[in-house]
């Protein structure tokens, strides 16, 4: 007959495993979301462009007029709305086909929004990493910090408030480990910062999304960047 202690705390642990099932929200897979397939099917249409340059990740990336940001008419844009680090999972198959010269990831704030724990987030970008160091070798990874966020915008989504400390500790950790697994980490965030600590408003439009001029001064880092080596 087991003691009261480990029945006890067998029975905690259940419900803890079960509670956590119910309100996991955070991998939506396979439920993709509408806008996620449409993307997905407009970018299986396109040719193989061998050596482009690919700028992935979520609303933020799409929301980018690359070609003419890079002035490159070969740049592929692979951002899609909404989208996180479980969907840019499912989709590396799609960008390696093209077994691109340059990669440049910028995903993990729509992961926040669920609440998905730093650790996956973390978990699920070095596993992206491992794909794309296997299955395309001589493409360049470079993995982008979260962005700054500024919840002083009246129009601020409401699903992203109280992220700092997270976008801070995930950000942190991209850079400790990029020698180790082998890619190239781009601090994006503190360029953007204001001079009170959150994203400078003139460089977004609802403290989360970017302006022209957030744009803009991405570029100006990417191209002041040793390691980027952009033409």
């Amino acid at each position: 007959m087991f003691p009261r202690f480990l029945v006890a705390l067998f029975f905690m642990l259940r419900m803890s495993s079960e509670l956590s099932a119910q309100t996991r929200t955070y991998d939506t897979l396979p439920n993709l979301p509408e806008h996620y397939v449409k993307r997905m099917s407009l970018f299986k249409a396109e040719p193989v462009k061998t050596g482009a340059i690919v700028m992935l990740g979520n609303s933020i990336t799409e929301g980018g007029n690359w070609k003419n940001l890079l002035g490159d008419s070969s740049v592929l844009n692979r951002g899609i709305s909404g989208d996180v680090t479980f969907g840019v999972l499912n989709r590396l198959e799609e960008v390696l086909r093209h077994k691109p010269s340059k990669i440049f990831l910028l995903i993990g704030i729509n992961d926040l929004s669920r609440n998905t724990p730093d650790e996956v987030i973390i978990e699920n970008l070095f596993t992206i990493a491992k794909r794309i160091k296997t299955s395309s070798p001589k493409t360049e990874l470079f993995i982008l910090s979260i962005l700054p966020i500024n919840e002083s915008f009246k129009n601020y989504p409401n699903a992203f408030r109280g992220k700092g400390l997270h976008i801070a500790a995930i950000n942190t950790q991209m850079a400790r480990y990029a020698g180790k697994m082998n890619y190239h980490f781009i601090d994006l965030y503190t360029p953007f910062l204001g001079t009170d600590g959150t994203m400078d408003a003139k460089y977004a439009t609802d403290g989360l999304h970017l302006s022209a001029l957030g744009y803009q001064h991405w570029i100006r880092i990417l191209r002041s960047d040793s390691k980027v080596n952009l033409k």
